[in-house]
């Protein structure tokens, strides 16, 4: 694997190289960058790289006005001294966050990640991005029974944006607005592994399709916003986080 590190601390970057490739020997470390204008000049020529890892704040700048200035898809491991980008970071192609000092259990527990995204299903991470920038989601035709009176309706699962739990009751709400109560339970609902939802919590299903965005809220949450009408709040935990980031990247 190719590796690109940019970091602007000797120091540090001489540990993250001696940590990473005593975890991978077989990786290769191409390329040593040290501020935002080095990294966009040598990414503009778009070399074959597999795998970066990037400090935030550099000298001249953060490392995100790399990533916004070019159209770079690969996957970046971020390794700073402070929190308070996470959310950035994995809206700028961040597969992990690893906070300063890192050790290197931490960095072997990003690289398992990079090899687990990247060789899931034979599928590259570069050609999933790809893939998610220019493909509409696909569908299926599994319907949940919902009962109205002496009615027994199929609802077809591509029309649920939202299950929820409300006091004992699961309710369907559609992106028409309709909602409807079916008898079966949120985790029997879960266990359909249904294309595109993510068990947000216990009382949520989400569909991939009404993400619009998430906030980084208290105690390392995330709040997650909605682009259809909906008064409740929804929350990720920071346990949770991870899996939902890496949900969001590789529902197709």
């Amino acid at each position: 694997m190719k590796v690109v590190v940019i970091e602007d601390e000797k120091i540090t970057a001489d540990d993250l190289i001696e940590n990473l490739l005593a975890v991978r020997p077989s990786y290769t470390v191409v390329k040593l960058l040290t501020s935002v204008a080095e990294a966009c000049a040598y990414f503009k020529q778009q070399p074959e790289i597999d795998i970066i890892f990037s400090d935030i704040q550099l000298g001249d700048g953060i490392s995100f006005d790399i990533f916004k200035e070019l159209s770079i898809i690969t996957p970046i491991v971020f390794c700073t001294a402070y929190n308070a980008y996470a959310l950035e970071a994995f809206k700028a192609n961040g597969i992990d966050y690893i906070l300063k000092p890192f050790s290197q259990a931490e960095i072997k527990k990003a690289v398992e990640k990079f090899e687990l995204l990247t060789y899931k299903n034979g599928v590259s991470i570069n050609k999933l991005l790809n893939y998610l920038s220019d493909k509409p989601l696909k569908t299926n035709n599994m319907s949940l029974l919902v009962y109205q009176k002496d009615m027994i309706i199929p609802i077809d699962t591509n029309d649920i944006a939202i299950v929820q739990l409300v006091h004992g009751t699961v309710k369907l709400v559609l992106f028409n607005g309709d909602v409807y109560t079916t008898a079966q339970s949120l985790d029997d609902i879960e266990k359909l592994n249904l294309p595109f939802f993510f068990r947000a919590n216990r009382q949520f299903l989400l569909h991939r399709k009404i993400i619009k965005d998430a906030h980084q809220y208290l105690n390392r949450k995330l709040l997650v916003r909605l682009n259809i009408p909906f008064d409740e709040q929804i929350f990720i935990s920071k346990e949770k986080t991870p899996a939902f980031l890496a949900w969001l990247m590789s529902a197709y």
